[in-house]
């Protein structure tokens, strides 16, 4: 099957199954659907289908895009987007990002000032359980009871096994965000009594456990590294995502796993994928045929439309004196700058031969924000652009084809020096080199090399802001680092314009009012 076939598959006929769907955080509830699991079924095509959904559901926000029937509510539609949703929660309150507008809520992301009836948080947390229950109830749907029950086949069975892993994967992913952002949330899978009662509130760690445990256990039932169908989960993916949950276990559980999380690193460094020769592709409308990425986000700005993605990193990103042609769209939405302070860690400046710094646009933009609403105030750092490697612009101007890469080598690369630095094994020489490949990339030349005395963590911190600037990391780095909250000053931060440091409860979000409400055994994050 072809990348763009999966695309509209994911986006098109997956939609049937849930025509009328509306999203609730209750998983012990099923998903609304005008279909049943008694007679969409007996068409094999249908379980491809469901499972194609699990994935539409990390790009589109309902079943007509770019917005109509949606499938979570009490927000826009356009903010609800899963993608546009995480990035700004990773984003938004570190020094590497600010937002111009002034809708409901986005200001106390900028500030770290937000509360628990915040329409981001709600969302965030409305888009991770409406994925859970997807996939709880895909799981459901294809037990081998209701194989049987069917008549599936011996291949029809086979192919499910795999499916049924890659739902287990969407669902680890997506509970990961969720202790991650929220820390003790519910943990329902597919075996709890439907409707029955409210899911109690389960420990950080209790969910943290299941991941690592749903992650190990569907290994082998996923395709080797990079063999999949692109935009799926193979073992690449998935052992990512491992390791990047266990490289967080300090942060999560108080534990260390940085061998565990090496280990798992492996089977990413193993040779099936290597880095893309030209850094700028990575953000490329054509990006899907990079060799560096291991999970993205698939976009098409036909077939998979929405206002988040892609789509709101390009579209937010242009403004001022930007020509929106250059970018392939049909105009900038005057949004998304740089706070001052992350320029700091280009050393050789932004015009440097750092092919990394040269994704700021400085004509009439000022490097100091005084007016957090100002476009013009802030650099502009237009990274994503929607027109392929050869100059051509994406298949519409409103809507992008750049996918999202949410896993990618470099990534990888950089983890593996920290859990070096950080005692869990690997040797030194190979962090170095991989620090160097990075680098030599960027530079064209070994001009940028570092030496093994320039290998430290503080170096690490730096280098991933250089490498994966706003790619949806940096909360959670700094937060590891302990320099998201009582640490670390950048602007706005705290409220007024210098920024200060803030209270540690806010490396979690409160969870959302909302759902104190529905689910009494729900108990707020403290601070809130």
């Amino acid at each position: 099957m072809t990348t763009r076939t999966w695309r509209v598959l994911a986006c098109g006929a997956a939609a049937v199954l849930f025509l009328g769907a509306q999203a609730c955080t209750d998983v012990t509830l099923e998903p609304e659907s005008t279909v049943t699991g008694s007679n969409v079924f007996n068409d094999p095509a249908s379980y491809k289908a469901f499972l194609a959904k699990l994935y539409a559901g990390l790009a589109v926000t309902g079943q007509e895009g770019p917005a109509g029937k949606g499938d979570i509510q009490g927000i826009d539609e356009g903010f609800s987007q899963y993608v546009r949703l995480i990035w700004q929660m990773e984003e938004l309150p570190t020094d590497e990002a600010v937002i111009a507008w002034n809708d409901d809520g986005v200001q106390q992301l900028n500030t770290q000032l937000w509360g628990s009836s915040n329409q981001f948080l709600g969302a965030m947390y409305s888009r991770i359980f409406f994925q859970v229950s997807l996939a709880n109830e895909f799981l459901r749907e294809t037990t081998d009871e209701r194989l049987s029950s069917r008549n599936a086949g011996a291949e029809l069975r086979a192919t499910i096994k795999q499916y049924r892993a890659e739902a287990r994967f969407m669902r680890a992913l997506s509970y990961w965000h969720a202790i991650d952002l929220f820390g003790d949330v519910p943990l329902v899978d597919e075996t709890f009594p439907l409707g029955k009662t409210a899911p109690p509130q389960s420990t950080r760690a209790d969910v943290y456990r299941f991941v690592v445990s749903e992650l190990n256990a569907i290994r082998g039932d996923l395709p080797a590294a990079h063999t999949a169908e692109y935009g799926r989960a193979d073992q690449g993916a998935s052992q990512m995502l491992l390791a990047k949950v266990l490289m967080n276990a300090p942060v999560y559980v108080n534990e260390n796993h940085n061998a565990e999380a090496l280990a798992a690193l492996q089977t990413v460094l193993g040779g099936a994928y290597t880095l893309d020769p030209n850094y700028r592709h990575l953000f490329l409308a054509d990006n899907h045929t990079s060799p560096e990425l291991i999970f993205p986000v698939p976009q098409d700005g036909k077939h998979t439309q929405s206002y988040g993605g892609t789509t709101f990193l390009i579209h937010a990103s242009v403004g001022g004196d930007m020509n929106p042609a250059s970018w392939g769209i049909d105009g900038g939405w005057w949004g998304l700058r740089v706070k001052p302070e992350i320029l700091q860690v280009y050393p050789g400046g932004i015009n440097s031969s750092d092919v990394r710094s040269t994704v700021f646009f400085t004509q009439n933009q000022t490097v100091a924000i005084n007016d957090i609403t100002a476009f013009q105030q802030g650099l502009a750092a237009p990274k994503y652009r929607n027109v392929t490697s050869t100059g051509a612009a994406g298949s519409d101007p409103g809507f992008t084809d750049t996918d999202y890469p949410m896993f990618r080598l470099g990534d990888a690369y950089l983890m593996y020096a920290e859990l070096v630095l950080r005692g869990g094994g690997g040797t030194r020489a190979q962090a170095l080199a991989y620090v160097n490949a990075l680098r030599q990339r960027s530079y064209g030349n070994a001009t940028g090399n570092i030496t093994d005395a320039q290998l430290t963590l503080d170096f690490i911190l730096d280098e991933r802001a250089r490498e994966l600037l706003w790619e949806g990391h940096r909360r959670t780095d700094l937060i590891r680092y302990n320099r998201f909250t009582t640490n670390g000053v950048w602007a706005f931060k705290g409220g007024p314009k210098a920024g200060k440091t803030t209270e540690s409860f806010r490396n979690l979000y409160p969870l959302p009012a909302t759902e104190l409400v529905t689910n009494p055994n729900l108990k707020q994050n403290p601070g809130y």
